[in-house]
């Protein structure tokens, strides 16, 4: 049985562990030679996952069904001509599964119907997790078959409102362990000041489960932000060339930039840490030198009783802290103490 993908948000004890899915999806253009290199593309970059889209055009289009922008723009007549070269063989799932096993990589596939749910459970053991496109966020019957499949879920929401997802957000509870759900802008490729990473908080917040993105920016940052933001899953498309003729090719990355874009999100899932405020070890030095503590604002003789103008406050840190200056008023002086110099605590009479 393959294992889930092991993610999990930050918390008061640990940095967030962050999952990278590499979405080959259709940028093979139907070769299994090409699906075959993407796997490898995907695995020396440093990705967790790497996931193919499993669709019958016969079933999944109605007659007429039309074509979003970025789609036509690649010279498609409708919807059938875009997907029907783009189907991998029957055949290409275990071969697929043997090279995802062999390089160490989870294998996670995204079905589009019912049918290709039952086309793909004789798999379903070598899946990491079944992953649910944004359009069918809100599409009941694929969420249940999915479900059905027995492994986690993982669903994108672009396009969708929170009112819209409660299907969706029951899905990916039963799930268990490995499942989220992933904050998206549906739009290829997103302008990166319309990525609105607030909705990865304002999903987990509202929806009590694992959030991730799935993101359609061209460039390299914005997974590293959406880590930031909270994040503990990512999805970003990976091509072996952007200038491929084909739908994805152009909003994806390709394998240097893909492991660039992986380096960042581990390194920003390092800087954000665990959800605490608490002093490091690096800072102590500063600390020491830069804190300031209590001391003698004139010479003061043995037998003072102190005074708040009797007392400054100066570096460095390594005396009586600055923040007890007003509780050292009416104590006495055991011993003389000079001025510029830190008050010792040892100096003073026990409080009264």
């Amino acid at each position: 049985m393959a294992e889930p993908l092991h993610f999990h948000h930050a918390d008061a004890e640990r940095a967030a562990r962050v999952a990278v899915i590499a979405e080959a999806g259709v940028n093979h253009n139907g070769s299994v030679d090409a699906a075959l290199r993407l796997v490898d593309a995907a695995a020396d970059a440093g990705a967790d996952a790497v996931k193919f889209q499993r669709f019958d055009p016969a079933t999944l289009l109605a007659a007429g069904a039309g074509l979003a922008d970025y789609q036509a723009a690649g010279g498609a007549a409708d919807a059938a001509g875009l997907l029907g070269p783009l189907v991998l063989p029957g055949d290409a799932w275990t071969r697929l599964a043997d090279a995802a096993a062999a390089r160490g990589i989870a294998l996670v596939v995204t079905p589009f119907s019912p049918a290709d749910c039952r086309a793909l459970r004789p798999l379903a053991t070598r899946l990491a997790a079944m992953k649910i496109a944004s359009p069918d966020a809100v599409n009941p019957p694929l969420l249940v078959a999915a479900a059905a499949i027995g492994r986690p879920l993982i669903v994108s929401t672009g396009a969708a409102g929170l009112e819209e997802l409660g299907p969706a957000v029951a899905a990916v509870r039963a799930g268990g362990p490995g499942s989220a759900l992933l904050h998206c802008v549906s739009a290829y490729p997103t302008p990166p000041d319309a990525a609105a990473l607030g909705g990865v908080a304002a999903l987990r917040s509202a929806c009590g489960v694992a959030v991730g993105y799935s993101d359609h920016t061209a460039g390299v940052e914005t997974g590293g932000w959406a880590v930031a933001a909270g994040a503990c899953v990512l999805e970003k498309h990976l091509t072996l060339d952007r200038s491929a003729p084909g739908p994805d090719h152009a909003a994806s990355l390709e394998p240097a930039g893909f492991a660039d874009y992986t380096r960042r999100a581990h390194a920003a899932a390092a800087a954000v840490g665990p959800l605490a405020k608490s002093p490091s070890p690096l800072e102590a030095g500063v600390a020491a030198v830069a804190r300031q503590s209590v001391a003698a604002a004139r010479d003061l003789p043995a037998g003072t009783v102190l005074a708040r103008e009797d007392l400054a406050v100066m570096r460095p840190g390594t005396g009586i802290p600055a923040a007890e200056l007003g509780a050292l008023a009416g104590r006495r002086l055991r011993h003389a103490a000079r001025a510029g110099h830190l008050l010792p605590r040892d100096a003073l009479d026990p409080p009264s």
